[in-house]
């Protein structure tokens, strides 16, 4: 190991996940899981060498052997949880019944249960399943097809993942010519299968018929129904019935379209995969683990782990820096005799997978860092001297393990189904193996069917590699902040640093300019990535884990060009991350440059509308102008975050009853001498209000969410205009309610008023409306009454948003103004929202509160109101819309949590329109009115700034912001990286 590299001290991040996923018991070290894990590696060997052996593989870990996360978390302890992290298992067509070898479908389920349950992930093919429309002969009936079963799968993951520590992952494969080919590739498109991964099978026959546009067949060997035979299925003369003729190109157009805008579903050149097989005498592949980087028959595991290639650089940085081929190798020896081991040491959650990991032993070694190791020795990502030195690299990894796997048949004997004469034939990988190294495998044969596999590694890195870059990936960003649950329930935050970067820090200083090797994933071509693989793939025997990122205005055609230069350079699959309006944008290095706001002319002013305000002339076009700016002062606002209360807070309740039912209404109350600006309101400070149950009417959530912030801003005087807004908002009808203390009847317009009455009654009971004192954010307006117009009108921004779901069709209008900018210029902001149609009649208060939002001078603050509502849900209340912001000519859809998250989003959407906020809500030219928090001050602070991007809750902050990033799941809100595969 370098000396340089171990000067290191760890990173208190690496700690604390060593910490919480791999340290057991007394372990507080890496040294000390690592000597576990060689103790319960070395005990499958002959006693009379185990303290040999468990010697040198603590050493080899100490070198930078990283076994997967499942032997480090489980080797050695007395948990009844598998080695392996990933597993293929086969699923049939009949419902219960084995068919030529693959079970019937509710076995299946029960299997991936049980494998999930002992903590590996599950690929599947889901080809054999029958098609939708297919005549099931034993009951007289007609099937639902796969994408119904897979339905299936998903739910019992979730169950699965509920019960166990880890979370259960997926791979769905199905064939390009299966009938269902079309519902498979849009499954996912409305939010469906959450606890899956999708890639389609695609075979050499289909690609050919895209490039010809011709046509293929959709065929099944199951025989469809009489509709689909009126309809023109035929059966073929080989036995397979043709369900449908589809042009290749248009098929082949919904699967790019779909990866295009949801990074889903991959691709699996199926008959590449099968054609470079070492096995393919004896099996057939038809899908992959849940990351794409072990192509694997039933039954098949991947018993993985990864070298850190940082710690073979020496002189890093330097002129003369040199990779040490040498002791790579020899590590790389020592991680292949571990992996085997591992297949004798684990716990095996089925039978059948026993069974096939005994009769071929498969193991994926793989590396770790190759995008910092470049770095450290001066080369470029994205540059030929770059690509050729990792060949270098993989080609001496594939020599010392397929070496070493010669030595160990020499030990204990070849893997049962070796046959040297098929397997060193034909067109395979080990086919291709350096003469030196197949005359060996003739003479003794091999222990390990398959050797070499490169995984992402996820946590793995953090707690063992300091960091170095994930598999075969560049560096993503230099540095972020990751936010941490405590076990108390409070946030700690961590800086989390890439290795190189950290290391050259260390060696040159804060200030040092870093080299031009020096490049993440984002500032390169998506060819580049591309090109990686296909230099590093043919020196892998199975396949390697690889994220293509491309920018969210990558060319769609260039986009599908990647995918023919995949196939063309034999590569066996592709998996892209573009970002866009479904998925969010990718982790920025930089805050990505602001558009210009948008520039007005000044025409003549008319008539005034109110003091201060003029309608500018323009023919028909009329909008109106605020001529001056107030000036406060900046920085004077208070961030209305909620805080952070370990212990708890108390919260005054009330029943709010109203004609059609009646819910709990809350005040959550801060004790004046916890909170930071103690005393303020008195005894208590109101700090939240929320309302809870099945009565409430639509809408009322979202608009307590808002008043909640409004509550924090530190200014009574504008949360007691918030409420002013609230008291007279009409509803179909107006009714009586008893109101606190004495519960006297009062009448009430509706209930958004007699809500924010009681709000208003404990508010002054607390003291919390008092007059007097600062008024920061009322000071911040351009103008604290609505703008309005003369009889001639003015400009306005609409859109139509329909919810099938609930019936509702309404329009939006947001109002606009011309205000001046301090450059001298003009921008135009909307001043107003309003509602016209069929809407639920609580956004009618929504809609009075963010139209005082809007006039607040900086634009963060609405912006921060409209995040906020993002991720508002409602029961039943979500629906599919088209996604604002698109690029001109393109039309995605997607599901919306509520008709509010959606009125957020295209709220947000104008604002950026008009270049105020950008497509995420945050604002494009900062103020200064708003004074941030320390903690974001920190992350701005940080060389990246990191973009949240919708995904999935996160289980570390809550967030429903978890992404698939290098093959692992990663938390784009608080830095927590999930499972891989």
């Amino acid at each position: 190991m370098s000396r340089v590299v171990s000067s290191l001290s760890p990173q208190p991040i690496s700690r604390e996940v060593l910490q919480e996923k791999y340290a057991k018991g007394t372990e507080t070290t890496a040294d000390e899981v690592r000597l576990r894990v060689a103790h319960a590696l070395a005990a499958v060997e002959p006693e009379a060498q185990r303290a040999h052996w468990t010697e040198r593989f603590a050493w080899a870990q100490a070198q930078g052997f990283v076994p997967a996360g499942r032997i480090a978390s489980a080797a050695g302890t007395t948990l009844g949880a598998t080695l392996i992290n990933c597993f293929v298992q086969p699923v049939g067509d009949s419902i219960a019944e084995p068919e030529n070898g693959f079970p019937g479908i509710y076995t299946a389920l029960t299997e991936a249960a049980e494998t999930m349950r002992r903590g590996g992930g599950v690929g599947y093919d889901f080809s054999r399943i029958r098609p939708q429309g297919a005549w099931v002969g034993s009951t007289d009936s007609h099937a639902s097809g796969p994408v119904s079963y897979m339905r299936v799968f998903d739910r019992s993951c979730e169950t699965v993942e509920s019960a166990g520590s880890r979370r259960g992952a997926q791979m769905g494969v199905l064939r390009c010519d299966h009938p269902d080919i079309e519902a498979f590739i849009h499954a996912k498109d409305s939010g469906d299968l959450r606890n899956f991964n999708v890639s389609v099978g695609v075979t050499n026959e289909f690609m050919r018929a895209v490039e010809a546009d011709g046509e293929i067949d959709l065929t099944h060997r199951a025989e469809p129904g009489r509709k689909l035979k009126t309809a023109g299925a035929f059966e073929r003369a080989d036995g397979l019935w043709v369900y449908r003729r589809v042009r290749a190109r248009h098929l082949w157009d919904q699967i790019m379209r779909s990866t295009y805008d949801h990074a889903e579903p991959g691709i699996l050149f199926i008959d590449r995969i099968n054609e470079d097989n070492n096995l393919g005498y004896c099996e057939a592949i038809t899908a992959t683990n849940p990351c794409g980087e072990q192509p694997l028959p039933s039954y098949g595991c991947c018993c993985l782990g990864s070298v850190d290639l940082t710690r073979f650089v020496r002189n890093p940085f330097a002129a003369d820096a040199a990779f040490d081929e040498a002791g790579f190798a020899e590590v790389c020896a020592v991680a292949t005799r571990m992996l085997d081991n591992v297949l004798d040491a684990t716990v095996w959650p089925l039978p059948a997978q026993q069974r096939e990991a005994m009769n071929k032993r498969r193991i994926g070694l793989g590396f770790t860092g190759l995008g910092d190791a470049l770095i450290m020795l001066g080369r470029r990502y994205d540059t030929e001297p770059a690509r050729e030195m990792a060949r270098r690299i993989s080609a001496v990894m594939r020599d010392a393990a397929y070496g070493a796997s010669v030595e160990l048949a020499k030990e204990r004997g070849a893997f049962p189904l070796f046959d040297a004469d098929r397997y060193l034939g034909g067109e395979s990988f080990a086919s291709r193996l350096p003469d030196e190294l197949k005359d060996r495998i003739y003479a003794y044969g091999l222990r390990n069917s398959h050797l070499l596999s490169i995984a992402p590694t996820g946590t793995i890195s953090l707690a063992f590699a300091d960091n170095a870059s994930n598999g075969i990936e560049p560096p993503f960003s230099w540095t972020y902040t990751r936010r941490k649950r405590e076990a108390d329930g409070s946030f700690k935050e961590y800086a989390v640093e890439d290795h190189a970067w950290r290391l050259y820090r260390h060696l040159h200083g804060p200030d040092a300019p870093l080299t031009d090797a020096f490049v993440t994933a984002l500032d390169m071509s998506a060819e580049a990535h591309e090109a990686m693989v296909a230099a590093v793939a043919p020196y892998v025997d199975t396949s390697i884990s690889k994220t293509v990122n491309v920018p969210a205005d990558y060319p769609y055609a260039e986009f599908q060009g990647l995918y023919f230069t995949a196939w063309k350079s034999g590569l066996k699959g592709l998996a892209t991350y573009r970002p866009n309006s479904v998925l969010g944008a990718v982790l920025s290095v930089e805050p990505a440059a602001a558009p210009a706001p948008a520039q007005v002319p000044q025409p003549q002013p008319l008539t005034v509308a109110q003091p201060g305000m003029t309608i500018d002339q323009d023919g028909a076009n009329r909008r109106l102008r605020v001529e001056r700016l107030p000036q406060p002062v900046l920085a004077s606002l208070r961030w209305p975050g909620r805080p952070e209360l370990p212990s708890g807070n108390p919260a005054w309740s009330y029943m709010i009853q109203h004609p059609h039912g009646s819910f709990s209404l809350f005040v959550g109350e801060l004790p004046a001498e916890a909170g930071p600006d103690a005393g303020l309101f008195g005894q208590t400070l109101p700090f939240e209000v929320w309302v809870n149950g099945a009565e409430q009417p639509r809408g009322l959530g979202a608009l307590a969410k808002t008043l909640s912030m409004d509550m924090r801003a530190n200014d009574p005087s504008w949360l007691r205009l918030k409420l002013d807004a609230l008291a007279t908002v009409a509803e179909e009808r107006a009714f009586d309610m008893a109101f606190p203390p004495t519960g006297e009847k009062r009448l009430f317009p509706g209930v958004v008023a007699a809500t924010a009455a009681v709000i208003r009654w404990r508010c002054e009971q607390l003291g919390a409306l008092q007059e007097g004192g600062a008024t920061p954010v009322l000071d911040a307006m351009f103008s604290r009454e609505e703008p309005r117009t003369g009889v001639d009108g003015t400009l306005a921004w609409a859109v139509d948003i329909e919810n099938p779901g609930t019936g509702e069709q309404f329009t939006l209008t947001l109002k606009e103004v011309t205000l001046p900018t301090p450059e001298g210029g003009h921008v135009t902001r909307p001043c107003a929202i309003g509602f016209a149609g069929n809407y639920p009649r609580a956004l009618d208060g929504l809609a009075r509160l963010l139209s005082l939002d809007m006039r607040v001078i900086d634009p963060a603050w609405i912006g921060m109101k409209l995040r906020k509502l993002l991720n508002v849900g409602e029961p039943l209340g979500h629906f599919m819309a088209p996604v604002p912001g698109l690029p001109a000519g393109q039309r995605r859809q997607k599901v919306w949590p509520s008709t509010v998250a959606y009125v957020a989003r295209l709220v947000i959407h104008r604002y950026a329109m008009l270049g105020v906020l950008d497509e995420e809500g945050y604002p494009v030219n900062e103020m200064g009115v708003l004074a941030t928090p320390v903690a974001a001050a920190s992350a701005v602070a940080a060389s990246t700034a990191r973009a949240t991007m919708p995904g999935k809750p996160c289980p570390e902050c809550g967030n429903a912001t978890m992404i698939h990033k290098d093959g692992c799941e990663f938390c784009t809100s608080c830095g927590y990286v999930g499972a891989c595969g």
